[in-house]
């Protein structure tokens, strides 16, 4: 199936479950529809353990379980990075939305996220236990596939856009984001989800392939952003810091293959 076949399950499987879900305005969160979200959510995982497992068998699968829990991947400075690359970045696109006259108000902290035992716990399921199932099919397999055949950036941009097609209904499934500050429009939304993939692209790689790595730093956008209570008008804002970090990353992939090139 080369690389292709992941999407197809992945997209597929997902948007098989999450038909029903847009049948009645319940919110996707109460029972029976909670079920279907979870188990068409569950598409990464799936098609990257079937996938892995057709393919390379026992070790293959025990070979993602281990990248998932080897802490010894991440050095110190890329765990200093991975924690605070979301807190810094946030931070500085508030500061210079308040220069540029974006908003007056761009951060409001949500003590509630970490005071809230309810809401801690929700925060937590979305900001980290979700994304565990993503990063293990999604970067853990099958952005292993991609960059085997293309270059990093090329390999993020398609993993970032089968992201982004995966997460397009979210924002029609009743009552999603009822407990959150995150009220998403596609036109910024999705070509954000492309950029971050390449920063995710960025951590895998720098910490020699590792889903722990990618887990905490995808955890740590999604959490950063509810604490710090980030203003409407911040989002599409951040499209445009979300660039410029992109654009550096590319930037800097060309000049390591230009040197590369060059010593060969």
């Amino acid at each position: 199936m080369g690389p292709w076949g992941f999407p197809l399950i992945y997209i597929g499987w997902a948007y098989l479950f999450w038909s029903p879900l847009f049948a009645s305005e319940a919110s996707v969160w109460s029972f029976p529809k909670v079920l279907f979200f979870l188990i068409g959510g569950a598409s990464p995982l799936i098609a990257g353990t079937v996938l892995a497992g057709l393919k390379g068998g026992r070790q293959r699968l025990r070979e993602l379980v281990w990248r998932l829990i080897d802490v010894r991947r991440i050095g110190l400075r890329w765990f200093i990075v991975i924690v605070l690359f979301w807190p810094v970045f946030d931070v500085l696109m508030a500061g210079a939305a308040v220069v540029l006259g974006v908003t007056n108000r761009p951060l409001g902290i949500v003590w509630e996220v970490v005071t809230s035992p309810r809401t801690l716990i929700f925060m937590l399921l979305l900001s980290f236990v979700f994304p565990a199932v993503e990063e293990i099919g999604l970067r853990g397999y099958w952005l292993d596939e991609l960059q085997e055949r293309f270059s990093p950036p090329l390999a993020g941009l398609i993993n970032g856009i089968a992201w982004a097609i995966w997460h397009t209904p979210f924002i029609w499934f009743p009552g999603y984001y009822a407990n959150t500050t995150f009220h998403p429009a596609l036109w910024w939304w999705l070509p954000s989800i492309v950029l971050q993939t390449l920063l995710i692209v960025w951590i895998y790689n720098g910490t020699n392939r590792s889903i722990l790595g990618a887990l905490i730093f995808h955890g740590m956008m999604n959490f950063t952003g509810e604490f710090l209570g980030l203003a409407p008008e911040m989002f599409p804002f951040m499209l445009v810091g979300n660039m410029i970090a992109a654009g550096i990353l590319i930037a800097a992939w060309r000049k390591s293959r230009n040197r590369a090139l060059r010593s060969a």
